[in-house]
This record gives C-alpha cells, sequence and structure tokens, in this order.
C-alpha cells in the first residue's frame, strides 16, 4: 500500500529549521505592519536607486522585476496552460514536490507551493506517482490538482467483482507479463501471502483446506515497482483484511449470523455469482442460509454455478444451466455438487464488499427458491416450489429462459 506522505513535511530540517520559519514568518509580519522600517527602508532604497538611475534610461528598469521578487513570493496565477506530467517519487516531503514542480515549470518558485502546502491542512495527502498538472499555476492552484484524485495517473489493474482466482491470475499475467504459473505457485499458501489461519474454520465441523479463493478482493490495484505475484497476491490479501475489518464482518457474522466468518464467506461468494444486480445481492444470500441452515427438502445449495465452478476449477468449459448435462448437475461424487449437504468446501469466486454486506446482513424472508424475470438482471423469490413454477413462467415470457 502506498503510504501517506508526513504532515510534518520539514521534519527533517529538525529544530533549527522549525525556528527559522518561526523567525521568517515574523520578519514577514514586522515587514507588513511596517515594523523595524524593513520593507518599508528596502522599498524607499530602490525608488531613490531608480530615480537617480532613471537619466540612464530605460535599461537601468533590467533588475527591477528580479529587486521585486525578493520582496515576496514569486507565484503565478490562476490554473496554468499547457499540460504536464509530473512524477513525484516514493516518500518525497513537501519541500522536495516543490522542488520536482518548480524544476518542472509548474509553479514559479518551490516556496510557492510550500507556502500553499501549509495553508491546506489536506496536503498531507499528497501520495506519489504521476501526475498531469499544467505550467504555471500558483501554489494553491496546484495544491489542489495534487488533491483531485482525477489528475493522478493510476498506473493499476482493476479486478471485478466475482472473478474466481484461476480468472484473476490470467488477467494479473496479461497486464504484468509475470507467468501464470508463478500466481498458481504464490496462490498455494494463502497463509503466506496473508490470511489468518483462524479464517480457515467453520461451525459444521468440516476440515477445510485453505485456498486463497475468497480472499482476493476486487478492486483497483496500483502496483508496486518491480511487482512479483507474491507481493500483487499479498497486496489484494491486505486490501480484503482491511475491508473486512472495516465492516466489521467477522464479529457482526458470528454473533448475527452464529455461523463462521468463512462460511459467510462462502455464501457472499454464492450472492455474488447468482445476482443479476446490486438490490438482489442480499436476497440471494437469505436464499442459501435458507436452504443450507433452515428447511429445504435436502439441505443443498442445488445452485448450478457451484458445478460450473467445479467444472472451472478441473479445467473443463463452463456452461450454461441449460448446456449442462444430467451427470453433472447430479454428480454427487463432486466437493461441489448441487446435492451436497450442507454448504461447498470454498468460496466459489472473490466476491465484492455489497455481497459481502448481503451476507453479513441478508434481509428477512423465508425464500427458498429465485429466477431471474427480466433481461436487466433482476429476480422474483418465493417460499414455495408452487410460486417458483409462477415466476418461471413469467420468465419465459420476458424471453430470459
Amino acid at each position: 500500500m502506498i503510504e501517506e506522505l508526513d504532515p510534518d513535511f520539514d521534519a527533517d530540517r529538525g529544530e533549527k529549521g522549525r525556528h527559522r520559519r518561526g523567525y521568517v514568518r515574523k520578519r514577514q509580519r514586522e515587514r507588513k505592519r511596517g515594523s523595524g522600517g524593513g520593507r518599508g527602508k528596502t522599498v524607499l532604497a530602490l525608488l531613490l536607486t531608480l530615480t537617480l538611475l532613471g537619466g540612464l534610461g530605460g535599461g537601468a528598469y533590467y533588475g527591477f522585476e528580479r529587486i521585486q521578487s525578493l520582496l515576496g513570493t514569486p507565484d503565478y496565477d490562476g490554473s496554468g496552460t499547457e499540460a504536464v506530467t509530473v512524477e513525484i517519487p516514493e516518500g518525497a516531503p513537501i519541500a522536495a514536490i516543490a522542488v520536482t514542480l518548480h524544476e518542472a515549470g509548474v509553479v514559479k518558485s518551490s516556496k510557492a507551493f510550500v507556502n500553499a502546502a501549509e495553508d491546506n491542512s489536506q496536503s498531507k495527502n499528497i501520495q506519489p506517482g504521476q501526475y498531469e498538472l499544467r505550467k504555471q499555476m500558483s501554489g494553491e492552484y496546484a495544491v489542489a490538482a495534487m488533491l483531485d484524485p482525477k489528475n493522478r495517473v493510476v498506473n493499476g489493474i482493476t479486478v471485478p467483482e466475482g472473478r474466481t482466482a484461476k480468472s484473476i491470475y490470467k488477467l494479473l499475467a496479461e497486464e504484468t507479463e509475470i507467468p501464470v504459473a508463478e500466481f498458481e505457485a504464490a496462490a498455494k499458501d494463502p497463509l503466506a501471502l496473508g490470511v489468518p489461519e483462524w479464517w480457515f474454520k467453520r461451525t459444521d465441523d468440516r476440515k477445510v483446506e485453505p485456498s486463497i479463493e475468497g480472499f482476493l478482493f476486487p478492486d483497483t490495484y496500483e502496483l508496486p515497482p518491480d511487482p512479483t505475484a507474491e507481493s500483487i497476491l499479498a497486496l489484494m490479501v491486505e486490501r480484503f483484511l482491511t475491508v473486512a475489518e472495516g465492516m466489521e464482518f467477522v464479529d457482526r457474522v458470528q454473533n448475527e449470523r452464529q455461523i463462521a466468518p468463512y462460511e459467510a464467506l462462502i455464501v457472499a461468494s454464492l450472492a455474488q455469482a447468482e445476482a443479476g444486480t446490486p438490490g438482489d445481492l442480499g436476497k440471494v444470500a437469505r436464499v442459501a442460509y435458507n436452504r443450507v441452515y433452515g428447511d429445504f427438502n435436502c439441505n443443498c445449495l442445488e445452485m448450478d454455478v457451484t458445478v460450473n465452478y467445479y467444472l472451472e476449477l478441473t479445467g473443463q468449459e463452463t456452461k450454461t444451466s441449460a448446456e449442462m448435462t444430467q451427470d453433472e448437475l447430479l454428480d454427487t461424487e463432486s466437493p461441489y455438487s448441487r446435492k451436497l449437504e450442507g454448504l461447498i468446501p470454498t468460496p466459489i469466486n472473490n466476491p465484492g464488499q455489497l455481497a459481502m454486506e448481503g451476507a453479513m446482513d441478508p434481509p428477512p424472508g423465508k425464500w427458498l427458491f429465485f429466477v431471474a424475470i427480466n433481461k436487466e438482471g433482476e429476480s422474483a423469490f418465493a417460499e414455495t416450489y408452487e410460486e417458483q413454477l409462477r415466476n418461471e413462467a413469467k420468465a419465459r415470457e420476458a424471453g430470459v429462459i
């Protein structure tokens, strides 16, 4: 993860630097008030000098602008002119950023940027990386531009929600040119990638073989320099843990659902695969809970997505429900069988935050069935099979099934 810049960006100057800045600010205040005659005397001396030199011709003004710049902080006005790309290195303090911007022609002086950063409490959030800025920006505009995410060039990879680990490896390999085999090798040890061992426990006493599936959080990632398969997957795991902690996923699932977090993660992956709209994620999760922990006829999932996951896992082509054979649908030897009593062994993809929220806090309902009823992906939910048949008829009328 990219660390935020230290807000005490001048700390490396030490106590002496702080005293110096305090002294400079004091002198500036005194000059504004005219105390001590500092600025007043300087301006008077300058005017007298120019008056005396006036007879020598207009050339005597050659140094006027330079002398004037000494009386204040050189700064541009406005939001700038032509576009320019600037790269800020990792760990650069504000003073170093200011120098980089000045050298690139973005600001008129490094001090203009430093002053503007000191006046903006959010400047500590400026991150390293590439920025699309403009030349001849005022210090204030430059700070604001660097705080606007749209001006930051993100060299990253976006991993969509609901991708399986195998699919993610292919995506990462295409983007980074790191072989798929290296991602597969790194994924064999989820604990080494940062997944805590306690995640692999269930309340149904089934033995869990640690798998990375479910822990590769879908998001946009800015990769570190010279990334490895291990560093990329570890970054995704770290993001998952951060999101789960922010949601209080573990505590709420244990206290409110009375199941292990791993079981809820499995349900989140099922909802991610089955729900056609974000609004249905929680309802699909509720169906899964009702089937496995409720009064469903076999206490099994009976979801075709688990069959497809097993096909992909074993190197076979995935299929639509209509294309699946009876042998595939009713295969009781598969650990991801539709007829397997209880929950399947692992998540079947890597769900996003909304799917995790749906599994953590599903809406109340006694639904046992659902079917997509329009081309927008919305589903109708039913408590009885008779009601489900009526919903399926609606889906056929809409041309969905």
